[in-house]
């Protein structure tokens, strides 16, 4: 797939082919979906939270008598059905909504994702998001020039994938609303969807496709390092014994 580059300023500077592994993969919305919702449920935070029987204050003498009062028997007022009592099913912050994903599924999900958004010209390549200072303004100026490049800027979150922590760019942006700064290392499938456009720096494209296909180059370098040690341990030598 062929991509235009653009400068900070919205001018065109060359095409380049971006990676087929990545950004040309065909939608599975199966998978997206799963990975999304598991990923959603990650994030979840657990704040509600009631007592039960056990928890509350109160109890350890018996309310009155077994028998002769005429009232119902009670062993306890912190019994669910007395006021100021144990709560039944309600709410608790250890219940685990989260799940597992697999390495190959999440990022087979994310490669799917940058493929629709690159497909669906939801994406814009620049050479480079550098800063001397932190400057709103000049964040919000290269914003309004892509958006005069892409139509599809104007309206929505704006997704912008840095190749590595700037603190400059980060600062310059995190006022803007509308848009977000993260990593391109620490891109998912879930803010992926939640943005309408992704920004991607031209450096940013090898950090995707490093993140994207880690499973080969993994099992590689496994096997490189495995050898390695195997070279460097010292032949065991051979004793017999007298």
């Amino acid at each position: 797939m062929e991509a235009i580059v653009y400068n900070q300023k919205g001018e065109k500077l060359n095409a380049v082919n971006l990676p087929e592994s990545v950004f040309g993969l065909k939608m599975n919305p199966d998978l997206v979906y799963q990975v999304a919702v598991t990923q959603a449920a990650n994030r979840r935070r657990i704040t509600a939270h009631t007592k039960d029987r056990g928890e509350v204050s109160g109890g350890g003498k018996k309310p009155w008598r077994q028998k002769g009062t005429g009232r119902s028997r009670h062993g306890s007022n912190r019994s669910p059905i007395w006021r100021h009592g144990g709560v039944v099913f309600g709410p608790r912050n250890d219940k685990v909504y989260g799940g597992k994903i697999n390495k190959k599924m999440r990022r087979k999900a994310l490669a799917m994702v940058l493929s629709a958004k690159a497909s669906d010209g939801m994406m814009v390549l620049v050479d480079k998001i550098e800063f001397d200072v932190p400057k709103t303004k000049v964040m919000a100026q290269m914003l309004e020039a892509i958006k005069k490049v892409n139509e599809n800027f104007k309206t929505g979150k704006v997704l912008v994938a840095l190749p590595e922590f700037e603190k400059n760019a980060v600062l310059s942006g995190r006022n803007i609303p509308g848009a977000e700064m993260i990593e391109a290392a620490k891109l998912n499938t879930l803010d992926l969807l939640n943005a309408k456009c992704l920004l991607l720096p031209s450096a940013a494209v090898k950090v995707v496709e490093r993140i994207v296909g880690g499973g080969e180059n993994e099992k590689s370098e496994k096997k490189s390092e495995k050898q390695e040690k195997s070279e460097r341990k010292p032949s065991a030598k051979k004793t017999t014994k007298k």
